[in-house]
C-alpha cells in the first residue's frame, strides 16, 4: 500500500579522502556518514543527533537515534526512500535520483510509481527475519550489489551492502 508523503527533501553526498560521505540536503542539514563493518551507516548531522542506519530486507532500512527514537524507511528506486514520518528523501546525487526527479516532474510522478510505505513498527523478531534475509540475498548474490541495476552512488564499496543503492536515503 502507498502512503502520500508530507515532505520531499533532497540531498546530494560528497565522498570525503577517509571514505566518510558528507550529505547535504535541502533544508539546509548536513549530515557526516561512514560505513561499519556490518553494512550499517553510522551518521551525525549538524543539530546534534547521531544515530545508525542498518539494512533490513531488501529495500527497508532502521534508523536508530542514539536517544532511542527509531524510524523505517522503505527505497522506492530511482533514489527515494519513504520514512515512517512521512518524509520522502530523493538522493539527487545519483542518476537514478536526477532521472527520478525528472520523470516526477515531467509525469507527475506516474512514471516512477508510488514508493509503498514502510511499517511504522517491527517487533524484534520481524526485525531479525529481516536481517537473515538480508544475509541470505548477499550471500547468495555474489556480492551483494544491490539496488537500481548494481548502481552504487560512486562510492566504491558504499554501494555493496545488499540492496541500498543509494545508502540510506
Amino acid at each position: 500500500m502507498s502512503q502520500p508523503h508530507t515532505q520531499e527533501t533532497t540531498y546530494t553526498d560528497e565522498l570525503l579522502a577517509d571514505r566518510s560521505v558528507h550529505r547535504r540536503y535541502s533544508d539546509g542539514r548536513q549530515e557526516w556518514r561512514s560505513r561499519g563493518s556490518r553494512g550499517e551507516v553510522r551518521w551525525r548531522d549538524d543539530r546534534g543527533d547521531a544515530g545508525t542506519d542498518e539494512p533490513l530486507g531488501r529495500d527497508l532500512v532502521k534508523r536508530t537515534f542514539d536517544n532511542g527514537r527509531v524510524l523505517y524507511g522503505r527505497e522506492g528506486g530511482y533514489g527515494r526512500t519513504l520514512w515512517s514520518n512521512g518524509v520522502l528523501t530523493v538522493n539527487r546525487t545519483s542518476l537514478g535520483g536526477r532521472m527520478g526527479t525528472v520523470l516526477a516532474a515531467v509525469a507527475g510522478g506516474a512514471l516512477v510509481g508510488a514508493v509503498l510505505a514502510p511499517p511504522a513498527f517491527l517487533s524484534p523478531d520481524e526485525e531479525e527475519e529481516l536481517r537473515r534475509e538480508a544475509e541470505a540475498q548477499v550471500g547468495g548474490a555474489g556480492g551483494g550489489e544491490g539496488g537500481e541495476g548494481g548502481e552504487d552512488a560512486g562510492y566504491g564499496d558504499w554501494g555493496d551492502a545488499g540492496g541500498a543503492e543509494d545508502d540510506f536515503g
